[in-house]
This record gives structure tokens, C-alpha cells and sequence, in this order.
């Protein structure tokens, strides 16, 4: 398990640095001057040290302490600039503010930050973080979040591409033949037999499925994900039918319940397409995009209830599907952090403060009326927002803990 847990770090090390990345980038683009790259959290283990500009100025009165004319003169000139300079100049100087960022690398591997200055909104250099325009801060804040989604999509080429490599087929949303059992996510076997009257739906074989309840389907993954994620209930279908498009309404698939919920399960297999490259590229699109609204319905569903407490998992919860995914194959723990990542990127997103997605309410009030928040105020929310969001970590920790005991 310790070797996992290693492996589960670096992971989640990666996907931390994607998205800090972002915002260095984006923060560098706009001129922003970067304070510090932080790789995890607490004390430094290792940190790049850059020249301060007053270091320099001290560097050059110490040669004038050694020189051979009136040397005493030459401090005193030098010390009188000095003086002047912090008089006058703007407060980054001042402030011994490295002239580049300081990157380093910290002992606890669980997060990282990029420190930039005028985050706390009191800076007068131009430079400064609080300076900027609301759109700029907006794009910094949210380029974060965007590399991780991007990283997954990145990701989710390649798994659509070892696929194709392999020699399997690509799943379409075309109906191709109904069964009577099927294994689900659990390993479980479902018989539809005895209860082939009540699920019998009104498919056909050749139906191409292109709505469930709704949502467009353009892939196989799509259709399994939603019939799953919707079928728990009676849904609508919109599908292709000898060239014309019918609605079916009211269709009631199978269904197994795990956890404590109910997930609707296809009672049809479908047909394959070829792997060519315009189908890879699509492949890969609408997976990464079901992934992401996996992800999404995923949050809504914890807040709506219909997922519980013990369907989230914490660090630990995730080192032991680390563990699993391993074991079964790179294509399986690709896959894992193809989902994380994901899901790193649009929880980032969430309008929460001390999250990127609520400094972008900040941002976008700003934007909308002109004037920035309080400082005193968006400090306060978001201290608030850091204690909540350590107590829920916490709790989701003993609650994995717990779990691994049971």
C-alpha cells in the first residue's frame, strides 16, 4: 500500500503543478509579477534563491568599500542613493521583492499555490495582482481550472488511441441486439428474463439513439453513461429510425441498485465503427465531454442527495483506487487520473470561496459594477471558505479511513 500511496501523490503532484501552471502563465502573460511557485504545502525542502534588486546594490557598495579612491565617499554615495530609491520607489522594491519568481518545493505533497504580488489588494506597482483589469483576473483565475480539463482531454485522446491501436472497436449509439443478462459496474450479473415485460422497451434493432431524456448522445460511452445516470426512472428517447426521427416516451430500462443508489443499466449491446482518425478525434471529444458532465452531475447529484456522504472520496479513498486501477493496467490508471483531473478542474470551478470559482465571482462583480469588493470583506469569505473546505477534507478522511477498516 505504501508504494500506492507514493504513486497516488505523485498523481495528484502533477495535476497540481498543470494547474498552477496556468495561472503562472497567464499571470506572466499579463505582466503580473509572480511572487513565488510553490509545489506542496509547509515548510520549504527546496527553493531557488534570486538576486533581490537591493542585494545588488549592496553587492556594488561592498566593491566601492574595497576600492582605492576615498572609499568612505563612495559608501556614502551609494548608501544616499539607496535611501532615495526607498523614498521613491514603488512598494515591490521596497519590500526586497525578488526580481523573478522563486520557485520551490515544499514537504507536504498535497497542494501548491502561486503567490503573486497584490493578491491582498494592497500594492501600488503596476505589476501588482489587485492592478490588473477584472477581465485579466478573470483568465488568470481561470486558466487554472482550464488546464486541468485540458490535461484530461489530453489524456482521454490517448485512451480513445490505445483503444484503436488495439484493435477495438469504437462503440456507436446504433442499437444493435438485445440481451437477456448483462454484468453491471459491480460485477453483478442481471437476468433481464423475469422481468422482461416490464422493461421491454419499444427500440429496434437499427435505432440510432441521438437524445436520453434530452441530452444528445454521439457515442456509445454517452448512451451508457446517461441511460445509466437517468434510467433509474422512466426516460424519453429521441432516435433515427428509417430516416426519420421518432420520440419514445416514457422507456424503462432494467435496473440495479449499489451503495444505497439506483442506476439504470442497457438491456442492448450496440454496434462498433471502425477507428479511423475523424473517429478517434470524436471519440475522444465526447468522452471528454461526457467525463466532464460526469463530473458535474456528479456534484449535483451530492447536493441534491441522491449520492451520500460515502460516495465521496478524500486522499485516502483515492490512493486505494490508485491501488486498484494499477493492478488492473496503465489503460485503467490512465483513466482514474483522466477523471480526477477532470474533476479537479470544474470542482475549482465551483463558485465557493477560496476557490478559483469564487475569486471569479469577485472578479466578475468587479467587472460588472466597477469597483472591487472590500478586501476585508473577500478576506474574511474566503478564510471562512478555507475552514470549511479543511473540516469537509477532514471528515471525508476518516470517513475513507473508516471504510478501509469496515
Amino acid at each position: 500500500m505504501f508504494w500506492y500511496i507514493i504513486l497516488t501523490l505523485l498523481l495528484l503532484s502533477i495535476m497540481v503543478v498543470i494547474h498552477e501552471l496556468g495561472h503562472f502563465l497567464f499571470a506572466k502573460l499579463f505582466g503580473v509579477k509572480v511572487l513565488e511557485f510553490s509545489v506542496g504545502m509547509g515548510p520549504a525542502i527546496y527553493t531557488t534563491k534570486k538576486k533581490k534588486k537591493n542585494e545588488q546594490d549592496f553587492e556594488i557598495s561592498e566593491q566601492f568599500k574595497f576600492g582605492e579612491e576615498n572609499p568612505q565617499r563612495e559608501i556614502i554615495e551609494v548608501n544616499n542613493t539607496e535611501a532615495d530609491i526607498i523614498d521613491n520607489k514603488n512598494d515591490s522594491e521596497a519590500l526586497d521583492i525578488p526580481e523573478n519568481t522563486v520557485f520551490s518545493v515544499r514537504a507536504l505533497p498535497i497542494g501548491g499555490y502561486v503567490s503573486m504580488l497584490g493578491e491582498d489588494g494592497n500594492s501600488d506597482d503596476p505589476g501588482a495582482y489587485c492592478n490588473k483589469k477584472s477581465w485579466q483576473k478573470i483568465i488568470i483565475s481561470f486558466a487554472g481550472p482550464a488546464m486541468n480539463i485540458i490535461l484530461g482531454i489530453l489524456c482521454m485522446c490517448l485512451l480513445v488511441g490505445m483503444d484503436a491501436y488495439q484493435g477495438k472497436v469504437l462503440a456507436s449509439n446504433t442499437v444493435g441486439e438485445f440481451v437477456t443478462k448483462v454484468q453491471n459496474a459491480e460485477g453483478e450479473t442481471i437476468d433481464f428474463t423475469s422481468t422482461s415485460d416490464k422493461c421491454a422497451n419499444p427500440l429496434m434493432v437499427g435505432d440510432k439513439i441521438v437524445k436520453v431524456d434530452g441530452v444528445a448522445i454521439h457515442t456509445g460511452n454517452e448512451l451508457v453513461y446517461e441511460i445509466s445516470h437517468k434510467a433509474h426512472k422512466p426516460i424519453d428517447l429521441v432516435v433515427e429510425r428509417n430516416g426519420q426521427r421518432i420520440t419514445l416516451e416514457n422507456v424503462i430500462f432494467p435496473t440495479y441498485e449499489t451503495q444505497g443508489v439506483t442506476f439504470g443499466e442497457m438491456d442492448f449491446k450496440v454496434y462498433g465503427e471502425k477507428a479511423s482518425f475523424t473517429n478517434i478525434f470524436k471519440h475522444a471529444f465526447f468522452r471528454s465531454f461526457s467525463t466532464v458532465k460526469m463530473v458535474v452531475d456528479s456534484i449535483v447529484d451530492m447536493f441534491s442527495g441522491r449520492y451520500g456522504i460515502e460516495a465521496v472520496s478524500g486522499p485516502v479513498g483515492v490512493a486505494s483506487a490508485v491501488e486498484e486501477a494499477a493492478n488492473a493496467g496503465f489503460y485503467s490508471l490512465l483513466y482514474l487520473f483522466t477523471f480526477i483531473t477532470m474533476n479537479l478542474g470544474i470542482f475549482n470551478l465551483l463558485p465557493f470561496p477560496a476557490l478559483d470559482g469564487g475569486h471569479l465571482v469577485f472578479h466578475f462583480y468587479e467587472l460588472i459594477f466597477r469597483k472591487p469588493v472590500k478586501k476585508e470583506f473577500e478576506q474574511m469569505v474566503n478564510l471562512i471558505g478555507i475552514m470549511l473546505l479543511m473540516g469537509f477534507a477532514l471528515l471525508i478522511t476518516f470517513k475513507d479511513i473508516f471504510t478501509l477498516f469496515k
